[in-house]
């Protein structure tokens, strides 16, 4: 007969819920991955472990209005109020991809009074990377 394994940190402790205020972050980054059909913002600390992250497709944005520029400043408000609770000063800003949420998270990631150190664009961009399918003969 096999002994029963005892649960550890199970949730009735209470430590998984309390955990998350008692970190506080001064710095931090934000990575903003813009693709044409959703925007997703992610708050990070200096070591890359995710402490909040807001898309447009959470915040309630259903379809085609996900890629809007207004969806992605949503998205950007709602990612970023958890972390100035921390007590988040200074960021640093990666963005990635084509979409048309880059513009306006950003300007809402500046509104929200968070000292910006840099803007980057991460964006991946082949040295002419892979071969095209062949064309199509109709």
């Amino acid at each position: 007969m096999a002994k029963a394994i005892p649960r550890i940190g199970s949730r009735r402790n209470g430590r998984i819920g309390s955990r998350k205020s008692v970190r506080r972050i001064p710095r931090g980054v934000i990575h903003v991955q813009a693709s044409f059909n959703n925007t997703i913002v992610t708050v990070t600390d200096v070591r890359g472990r995710v402490v909040s992250w807001s898309s447009a497709g959470t915040c309630g944005f259903k379809g085609t209005r996900r890629g809007t520029p207004f969806a992605a400043q949503t998205a950007a408000r709602n990612a970023i109020r958890t972390v100035v609770d921390q007590g988040m000063q200074r960021a640093e800003v990666m963005i990635k991809g084509p979409g048309l949420g880059r513009d306006a998270a950003l300007r809402a990631i500046r509104r929200s009074g968070i000292l910006l150190s840099f803007v980057r664009d991460v964006t991946p961009m082949p040295h002419n990377g892979c071969r095209p399918p062949k064309k199509r003969r109709v």
